[in-house]
């Protein structure tokens, strides 16, 4: 299991909107799911979650778009630096998770695991030996694969 680091800071692009983190985040995953790629125009995007009382913004707001019912996708409204999904996170409460990049130090956050794999684009496969989940992984599902759909 990766460690992360037990307090974290970030922002966007332009510096108007800035955040603090306490405690490890709960996950740090790749998701592959349409929204996540259509909300940053990335192909994959790697987020980490914390529970939104975990999460202080210390310098403005980010503004949120409600991408579906119960979900909201933040952004810097200067810039326009995606930021966050934010939704239910079930039993662990509401829940923030940041886009990686928007960290100030993005490589403490390594990915656990794939998600939403199966929409994943099929010209992009990332080569790694990570778990990868049809869904959402919630702890008690087993991986449909371990490693690269198409790995010759």
């Amino acid at each position: 299991m990766t460690t992360y680091p037990e307090e974290a800071s970030g922002g966007c692009m332009c510096g108007a909107v800035r955040y603090h983190v306490e405690g490890a985040p709960l996950s740090s995953i790749f998701c592959h799911c349409m929204s996540c790629r259509r909300h940053t125009g990335a192909p994959v995007v790697a987020l980490a979650g914390y529970r939104r009382d975990q999460v202080t913004y210390t310098k403005g707001q980010p503004r949120i778009f409600e991408s579906s019912p119960g979900v909201g996708r933040a952004f810097c409204g200067d810039c326009g630096t995606p930021m966050t999904w934010e939704g239910d996170g079930g039993e662990i409460g509401p829940m923030v998770e940041f886009l990686i990049n928007t960290f100030d130090n993005p490589q403490d956050f390594e990915p656990e695991c794939h998600i939403h794999h199966q929409e994943r684009l099929p010209w992009l496969e990332i080569h790694d030996a990570l778990p990868r989940y049809r869904v959402w992984h919630d702890g008690d599902d087993a991986p449909y694969l371990h490693g690269p759909a198409n790995a010759t």
